[in-house]
């Protein structure tokens, strides 16, 4: 929002009331509201009286002792009062600052990289609104001059010159006078302006004769942005007023410059034969040029340094994109190698487990045919000596050992089975003992039986036969 301060700066700007405590009141009695105290000022002030003398525009000012405003028109040398269009007319003028001098002056004083500012919109006229093209409340303001009708008032221009003047001609550009200084300072050339009064006597000469001049127009097109304004129009008028336009046929080459400005190269004011608008013309062109010059290279140097960082940014990321892809690579392969130690590291502490429990079951099993061996032997008692009821039992295993011992002839067949497994000379708990002539299996359906029952006393030979 636009503080109090800059609301009575613009409203001095616009009424040309120097008085502030004078101003303060006006605005305090709106309420503050910056373009309805102008609406009211504008509209209440007195008429104008003009008067022409010759060829000279004369201007006058009314002002009022009783409230101290002013109004201001201007005149051309018809007698014909060039009104302004009123609010919308005063407000835009405001964004123009003109600097009026030699190029050298200019050179210095907005250095070469005047061309390399940013648009001319005004900051003050979108503070104000205009640059919005909507009200506070965002309702559209018609009183104030929009970017499509300054581009309007211009096409408007180009069709009627045309028509009334034909078509050899200085290019003039439909469109506004801000795209127009725009277009110039994008095209590295000076803005030449045409300030167009229909009814001035030395009009049509100057535009049929000079203007049209083929070698002058030629020189224009070649050399300049050209832009053109009637002053019965809003941006014409605005343009007059910023250029001080005195004399018509009007005339004006200028730049844009620093902090929102424009500068003034020449203004040429008056009827001029065409090779004095040409001598003008070159002489102006020829103290620009190193200005011009300057400001294409630091243009293309502007454009090199771009393309230059583009360049190292696009040279950097391919580099830090190849970074991050060897950085990923690594971080699998190593992530890859982890896994695969940590599944060595599972397997072999699985085959360790494995060898540790096949070893603890090894030695709980040979543990328990000990123990078992010891009952057996135990079980079996003493070996008795020979005698008629002992019976004499011979086995050979499949190694080739042979082991002989007595047994009682009462005892069963599975006392000869606890012996054997007693010797522990079998890797092996399943076998059978079996005789060869004649060929009998003592399995388990003669374990019960006496030695003497199953026919082995006084004596046997048995072999091991495992299963």
């Amino acid at each position: 929002m636009v503080d109090v301060a800059d609301k009575l700066a613009y409203f001095q700007a616009i009424t040309g009331l120097e008085d502030p405590d004078l101003c303060t009141e006006i605005l305090q009695a709106h309420d503050w509201d910056l373009e309805l105290a102008i609406s009211s000022f504008t509209s209440t002030n007195p008429p104008l009286q003009t008067s022409t003398t010759g060829n000279n525009t004369t201007v006058h000012s009314n002002l009022s002792s009783r409230d101290g405003q002013s109004s201001i028109d201007r005149s051309d040398s018809s007698g014909n009062v060039v009104a302004g269009p009123g609010l919308a007319w005063k407000v835009i003028t405001l964004p123009y600052s003109v600097i009026s001098g030699s190029i050298g002056l200019i050179s210095g004083a907005v250095g070469f990289g005047l061309w390399a500012a940013g648009g001319v919109l005004s900051y003050s006229l979108g503070m104000i609104g205009l640059g919005s093209g909507s009200g506070r409340n965002g309702e559209s303001s018609d009183r104030l001059v929009s970017v499509s009708a300054a581009a309007s008032e211009a096409m408007e221009f180009v069709s009627a010159f045309e028509r009334d003047y034909g078509s050899l001609k200085p290019n003039f550009v439909s469109e506004g006078f801000m795209d127009a200084l725009q277009r110039s300072r994008g095209a590295f050339k000076l803005l030449f302006v045409y300030l167009h009064s229909p009814d001035h006597p030395d009009t049509p000469s100057f535009c049929g004769g000079t203007l049209c001049n083929e070698v002058l127009a030629a020189f224009v097109n070649e050399n300049f942005v050209a832009w053109g304004g009637s002053i019965r129009a809003s941006e014409g008028f605005k343009m007059s007023n910023s250029l001080k336009a005195s004399r018509f046929p009007f005339c004006a080459v200028v730049m844009p410059a620093t902090n929102q400005r424009i500068a003034l190269l020449q203004q040429i004011e008056g009827p001029k034969s065409p090779e004095e608008m040409l001598m003008i013309l070159q002489r102006v062109i020829e103290e620009s040029n190193p200005v011009l010059l300057q400001a294409r290279l630091d243009a293309e140097e502007r454009r090199s340094n771009t393309r230059l960082r583009e360049e190292q940014d696009a040279a950097y990321r391919a580099a830090l994109e190849a970074d991050q892809a060897r950085e990923r690579q690594r971080r699998e392969e190593q992530e890859r190698l982890e896994r695969e130690a940590a599944e060595a590291e599972r397997k072999r502490k699985e085959e360790e487990e494995a060898r540790e429990r096949a070893a603890r079951e090894a030695a709980e099993r040979e543990a328990a045919l000990a123990k078992m061996r010891q009952e057996k032997a135990l079980a079996l008692g003493d070996e008795p000596e020979k005698g008629p009821n002992v019976t004499q039992v011979l086995v050979r295993f499949p190694n080739g050992d042979r082991k002989e011992r007595r047994f009682h002839s009462s005892a069963v067949v599975q006392s000869v089975y606890d012996y054997v497994d007693s010797l522990g000379c079998l890797e092996v708990e399943d076998y059978s003992l079996v005789s060869n002539f004649p060929r009998v299996v003592y399995g388990s359906d003669k374990l019960s039986l006496s030695l003497k029952e199953a026919g082995l006393h006084p004596q046997a030979s048995l072999f091991v036969e495992l299963n």
